[in-house]
């Protein structure tokens, strides 16, 4: 018999932060067992996982290796660096401390101040309590996922770090942050114009089959 994955992963087709999970596992090498909350069906608020992470958000990660704690462990950039320590082959992040702080920059423009603006708690709180219809919840998509890509393409067009990727040529943590606003953005058909930056990026990211593996529309449950 096969021994089971070290890592459990609670996972949903769609979230950007999943995907961003998924790119690194792929990164590394690492299989991990998933375990799908259908935020559709509102299983993140579901008291079985609400004992995992009180915030009813998702992804989660599980360490089931020997000795672990098998506390979960939540928020998807919390989780990157955890597995770029334990797994240090590809690194995500530069040698230096100035590289590690622009990617950790540029990571945290993405998943902490343009992703948490269009979660599926902010639209049920928009909706039921702002007045807003759908018309205006995907004015409010657009704009911030304009605002937010918009502030980093300026970054990587003027920044000499920029190369293939967001930093150097090799993939970092700023890149799979990146790709998962994009991924997200294309599920729910919005473009966002003069970004000619991120777009040369992100044709060098779906080159790499870790970012073609973490594809949302080929995971279990996305629409067929």
């Amino acid at each position: 018999m096969s021994e089971a994955p070290r890592f459990e992963l609670f996972a949903f087709w769609r979230t950007s932060a999943t995907y961003r999970v998924r790119v690194a596992l792929n990164l590394k090498g690492i299989t991990a067992e998933e375990r799908i909350v259908d935020i559709d069906a509102n299983e993140q608020r579901s008291a079985a996982f609400l004992a995992i992470n009180p915030l009813g958000a998702i992804p989660a990660l599980i360490d089931r290796g020997a000795g672990q704690s098998r506390a979960p462990l939540t928020q998807s950039l919390a989780i990157l660096e955890f597995l770029d320590e334990e797994y240090p082959e590809p690194a995500l992040l530069p040698p230096d401390p100035h590289g590690r702080a622009r990617v950790r920059a540029i990571a945290a423009m993405l998943a902490a101040d343009t992703h948490p603006l269009i979660t599926p708690r902010v639209k049920k709180y928009l909706i039921g309590t702002g007045s807003f219809d759908d018309t205006a919840w995907r004015a409010w998509q657009i704009h911030w996922f304009t605002t937010g890509l918009q502030a980093v393409e300026h970054r990587l067009a003027t920044e000499a770090a920029t190369g293939n990727f967001c930093h150097g040529d090799a993939v970092t943590m700023a890149d799979i942050c990146l790709a998962s606003i994009i991924a997200v953005m294309r599920i729910f058909r919005i473009d966002v114009s003069d970004i000619p930056t991120i777009e040369r990026i992100m044709r060098n990211c779906e080159a790499h089959p870790a970012f073609a593996m973490a594809d949302p529309m080929i995971q279990v449950g996305a629409p067929r």
